[in-house]
């Protein structure tokens, strides 16, 4: 196994003079960015050898989750924020880049169906990318049905801003459930029969190795032409990764280019409480934003919708209709991100809806594509 390659890096934040505000700081291993604990920040040495065979370090500097909204994070380097154009498939998968896992956290409770980690990878500032794109990961092995092969890109929203979980423009985060395969007869996991990919990433250490290809998408790309717009995020699971990345960059992080003055509204649907992900982030936005920043879930195994049956994401969209309707007719742009399945009940959902407003949702949704405020990306 391979030591991790990073270089320096500093946070720094903008604090009033004589402000008793200050970064906690505590030594931790690589893997100990903890989303389920608030304090989180921390510090790391690091050692990996660079190219030339020679060892450097790095200390990590994570900023903590109680004080990630004010004042915000200093971003480097800012030069990532001068390209015009989105970065798109820079390493394609017969020439993949090697890059360098740094953390593998759970982010889920123990009463969540199924595991979910965040996973942090060191890509030292060579595959660059923005907020709604996504890294293709080849995982190690041959392909089972091309034998001589190596396995097939899979590909993952990105959950962090272009600079990082570290604010340094060196790393990038993946949001990864693990799939496991039960066997409907028996009940029993049938390890044959696992994701591949998934368990590769969830079972990786810091350290390891790993192909990734991309950046890839442009579909889910944050507009920022007009920083005071409306943006309505809708997610399910792991779909919540690339809300991850804009609310970062909309609420944490001080980006001089960037100056976010109107409406993120996320919607999330999970089984339950312990499945929440990244929950501590979104409400401190919540508490020190509020103007800005509404956020919305709905857990089916919890909570009942007004019919009495489970509520998922579409009902509580149901709940507040009226209002989406409004600001998507004011210019408001909506994302929907994460399981093939969730499209069909929204789409009824938003259909139902506009008819009972005497619309017609075929021109609608016809209108919110031409205007290019209608952005999916489901798999």
């Amino acid at each position: 196994m391979s030591h991790l390659a990073l270089s320096q890096v500093s946070l720094t934040t903008t604090v009033p003079a004589g402000s008793d505000l200050s970064l906690r700081r505590s030594v931790f291993k690589a893997r100990s960015v903890n989303f389920s604990d608030k304090s989180w920040a921390a510090v790391s040495t690091l050692d990996l050898k660079t190219k030339s065979g020679q060892l450097r370090n790095k200390r990590i500097v994570c900023m903590s989750v109680q004080q990630a909204s004010a004042p915000k994070v200093a971003v480097s380097p800012l030069e990532l924020d001068n390209a015009t154009e989105p970065p798109l498939n820079i390493y394609k998968p017969k020439e993949p880049y090697t890059a360098t896992i740094v953390s593998v956290e759970r982010i889920v409770g123990p009463k969540a169906p199924g595991e979910t980690c965040h996973i942090v990878i060191d890509h030292g500032g060579n595959v660059p990318y923005w907020e709604g794109q996504s890294y293709g990961v080849i995982p190690p092995g041959e392909n089972p049905k091309k034998p001589g092969a190596p396995h097939n890109v899979r590909l993952y929203s990105i959950a962090s801003t272009r600079y990082g979980d570290y604010f340094d423009g060196k790393t990038t985060s993946l949001c990864v459930r693990r799939a496991v395969y039960y066997d409907p007869e028996t009940g029993k996991e049938d390890p044959s029969k696992n994701g591949v990919c998934s368990n590769y990433l969830c079972n990786s250490k810091p350290g390891d190795k790993i192909k990734i290809t991309g950046p890839a998408g442009k579909i889910m790309l944050l507009p920022e032409n007009n920083p005071n717009a409306t943006h309505i995020m809708i997610a399910t699971g792991t779909g919540v990764a690339p809300y991850r990345g804009y609310l970062r960059r909309m609420f944490m992080e001080d980006v001089p280019t960037f100056k976010f003055g109107g409406l993120a509204w996320l919607f999330l649907g999970v089984a339950n409480t312990d499945s929440l992900l990244y929950d501590e982030e979104f409400r401190k936005y919540l508490k020190d934003y509020p103007d800005n920043f509404r956020y919305d879930i709905a857990l089916s195994r919890e909570q009942k919708n007004k019919r009495g049956g489970k509520m998922y994401v579409q009902d509580k969209i149901e709940e507040y209709s009226d209002e989406i309707f409004k600001l998507l007719d004011g210019g408001a742009h909506i994302y929907f991100c994460g399981l093939k399945g969730m499209m069909p009940g929204i789409q009824e959902t938003l259909k139902r809806v506009a008819e009972e407003r005497g619309e017609s949702w075929e021109e609608k949704l016809s209108q919110l594509k031409k205007n290019k405020q209608w952005h999916v990306e489901v798999y």
